[in-house]
């Protein structure tokens, strides 16, 4: 039988257990007596300042320590017999360690103080952070660089939470909206959203929350803003998702393309207008080859025919011949007169302001006044919007539309007439470009009405779809589309002969400032 193993065997094989333990420990481990003299050092601790054990044992452990902590190690230890209160004792904390070459290194040091029966040790555990700091400070110069690259950025970027909070705004972005970041910082992100889209945005977010059905988020779009000052921009938004410690948090990149909006506004104009003006020329052309030549010609066929007899002494023919050749005079002058009226209205446009379009109505009815008692006319009216406009040329569009509407009524019917507007809104979510939000006129009668295959000729200049039944030189609808060009639209018609016509006409509710239309 073995024999039981006595407690010195049991005491020597604790303490050779013990001994492997420390000196095997990742961790460095020493022990100082109550005077702060180094007992013992595992071969970690040892490594860690770059020694031999035998170099440190038997030193005071100040050695370890650099400047101001060296000479203060001392008073330290003597403050602590003295009143029983430790900085670091039982606690733990972040120090400063000296290595034997000099280098300094941090390292996270607890300990613990151990009474035996006639002396007093204290145990510290030394834990090298060295590389830890190394991680941190990457990660904290990697933030540094990241947000350095926020702050200057040129475009806006908003980060919000889950609830639409916003938690970070960039310079920028604060800039793009009129505000300074703290004003936004922790207030909803739908206080930069003009309605409807402010309304809304409380129920997107909690839409993509339960379904996960994405609008804008991952793909981007353009949407419009509203700035402090409650004025409206455009911008295009890309917003991306990312999980930061178990939350979802949302980054918004706010690019302002007012300029880029203006410049198409500009060019679409430019392009209708072009369009209209090249048409123009060639109807100019036609007519001046035709219509214009057609007076001209009686007038000098009559007049070489009064040359060859007495002026005082004109037969019955011969003022035939006058009277003719002074009717052919008098239509080629109203002829150029509607040309010259045509040709003036861009060369003597007046600047756009603020037009109630309800009023211009009302004048244009006053100046109608007897030809709608004449006619026992019946006129309709809803309330019209007020527009960016040139007044002027508002009058002459519904002067020329309202009278038409009269002119071509039925034989032994009243007329009856309509005026009512519709707001339109060419694209969702963009409302701060002029040319995003149009007014749609509508002008409806009871009239004689027209066959629809003729509605691109009514439009162009001197065409009469009635030949000389009626008193005009064809010109007014091509003015009117002139105008309604200008304004940033255009006009058309929808029609059946013997039933009656409606005009609609289509107007920007705002206008670009000269400013924002650099000439082409």
């Amino acid at each position: 039988m073995e024999k039981p193993e006595s407690n010195f065997e049991q005491e020597l094989d604790n303490q050779s257990r013990l001994k492997a333990i420390i000196d095997t420990a990742i961790d460095g481990i020493i022990t100082i007596d109550a005077h702060g003299i180094v007992e013992t050092v595992n071969p970690a601790a040892a490594r860690i300042f770059g020694y031999h054990p035998e170099e440190i044992i038997g030193n005071n452990i100040k050695m370890l320590m650099p400047e101001p902590d060296k000479s203060q190690h001392d008073q330290y230890i003597e403050n602590y017999h003295r009143t029983g209160i430790g900085k670091i004792i039982g606690k733990g904390r972040e120090v400063i360690g000296l290595k034997k070459d000099g280098t300094k290194f941090p390292f996270l040091l607890s300990i613990s103080e151990v009474k035996l029966k006639n002396k007093q040790i204290f145990t510290g555990i030394v834990h090298d952070i060295t590389n830890l700091k190394r991680a941190e400070e990457a990660l904290r110069e990697s933030e540094n660089k990241i947000n350095s690259i926020i702050q200057a950025a040129v475009d806006g970027i908003i980060t919000i939470d889950s609830g639409g909070i916003m938690e970070m705004v960039n310079p920028a972005a604060a800039k793009l909206f009129g505000y300074q970041a703290e004003e936004l910082l922790g207030k909803s992100i739908n206080m930069l959203m003009p309605e409807p889209d402010k309304s809304r945005h409380d129920g997107y977010m909690h839409n993509y929350e339960t379904t996960g059905k994405k609008k804008i988020i991952g793909i981007g779009r353009e949407v419009t803003g509203l700035r402090k000052d409650g004025s409206t921009f455009p911008f295009f938004l890309s917003v991306s998702e990312a999980r930061v410690q178990g939350r979802r948090l949302y980054t918004g990149f706010v690019h302002d393309i007012t300029k880029q909006k203006l410049n198409e506004e500009r060019l679409r104009r430019y392009a209708a207008e072009l369009e209209r003006s090249n048409m123009e020329l060639q109807d100019f052309a036609y007519v001046s080859s035709h219509d214009l030549q057609e007076p001209l010609r009686k007038i000098q066929a009559f007049g070489d025919r009064l040359m060859m007899k007495e002026k005082e002494n004109l037969s019955e023919q011969g003022k035939d011949y006058v009277d003719r050749m002074l009717n052919a005079a008098s239509r080629m002058q109203n002829l150029i007169n509607d040309l010259l009226s045509f040709s003036r209205l861009t060369t003597q446009s007046k600047p756009f302001v603020q037009v109630n379009l309800d009023q211009v109505v009302s004048e244009v009815l006053s100046d109608l006044e007897i030809s709608i008692e004449k006619t026992h006319a019946e006129i309709i009216r809803s309330p019209l919007p007020t527009i960016e406009a040139d007044p002027t040329q508002m009058r002459q569009l519904f002067q020329n539309l309202i009278s038409n509407a009269i002119k071509f009524r039925k034989e032994n019917e009243n007329p009856v007439i309509n005026i009512y507007a519709k707001h339109h809104q060419k694209k969702a979510h963009l409302t701060a470009t002029p040319g995003d939000e149009v007014t749609q006129i509508y002008i409806e009668d009871n009239g004689i009405g027209f066959d629809e295959k003729y509605l691109d000729r009514i439009f162009n200049i001197f065409q009469r779809l009635e030949g000389q039944k009626y008193e005009g030189s064809g010109i007014g609808l091509a003015i009117c589309r002139k105008i309604a060009i200008r304004h940033g639209g255009d006009i058309t018609a929808n029609s059946q002969a013997g039933v009656g016509t409606r005009f609609i006409i289509t107007l920007a509710l705002k206008q670009p400032k000269l400013e924002q239309i650099p000439a082409l």
